[in-house]
């Protein structure tokens, strides 16, 4: 059974997401503080997190700061804030999707079973390896390196990466590289592409500023390149 850690000091809503989760399926446990979230997290190594920004102790955003710095575990931000910068710092951090509040559980669930089903399909692709200049890409293994280094990938950015390094030279919009990440295209959420291929960048790319290998197409989306 896959354990859900739900991390929200608004307690109402945590009793709806928990009969939600569990009706499909799912193990939940539960934190209402930062540091509590983050102590959990260590010893109870769940497949996924819900972390609501607005936490005490220690707000959301710090909180995915030192999951990041640590695991790749999949995580999935829950907003109350308007502004979008805040969406755009959680997801430059690491966070692999955000949902605004107010929200319907179902959605919540949905988004949920998709990710988790990205992370489980990775994992069972055919062995598969690219190599493309400096950058080794094991679908097998969910695996990149660069100059034999391991690069830390989130499940998000290994996805995003393999779908486009899969057919270099095809150029993907915005909403279609949103479907290969999330399962899902939602729409309205295309611009978190944006934040996710640049991590991307900062991670595979030489020169972020310069790309060698993802390049953008203005007005549309992003392609990798064939060499």
């Amino acid at each position: 059974m896959e354990r859900i850690l739900i991390i929200e000091d608004e307690m109402e809503l945590v009793r709806v997401l928990r009969g939600y989760l569990e009706k499909a399926g799912y193990s939940v446990s539960h934190a209402n503080r930062g540091d509590e979230g983050l102590s959990r997290w260590e010893t109870e190594k769940p497949d996924l997190v819900l972390l609501d920004l607005n936490l005490p102790g220690i707000d959301g955003l710090e909180v995915a700061r030192q999951m990041r710095r640590k695991s790749d575990i999949p995580i999935l931000m829950l907003t109350a804030r308007v502004d979008e910068l805040d969406r755009l710092i959680g997801l430059e951090l690491g966070a692999d999707d955000y949902i605004s509040k107010p929200f319907s559980p179902r959605e919540v669930v949905a988004r949920v079973k998709a990710v988790l089903r990205r992370v489980g399909a990775a994992a069972r692709t055919e062995a598969k390896t690219l190599q493309i200049g400096d950058l080794e890409i094991d679908t097998d293994a969910h695996q990149v390196k660069k100059d034999g280094r391991e690069l830390e990938l989130t499940p998000t950015e290994f996805s995003l990466l393999a779908a486009l390094a899969g057919q270099p030279g095809r150029v993907y919009s915005r909403l279609q590289l949103l479907e290969f990440s999330q399962g899902t295209a939602y729409e309205g959420y295309e611009r978190t592409i944006d934040a996710h291929i640049k991590n991307l960048r900062a991670k595979i790319e030489t020169d972020p500023r310069n790309p060698r290998y993802i390049q953008t197409v203005f007005g549309i989306g992003y392609r990798f390149i064939k060499e």
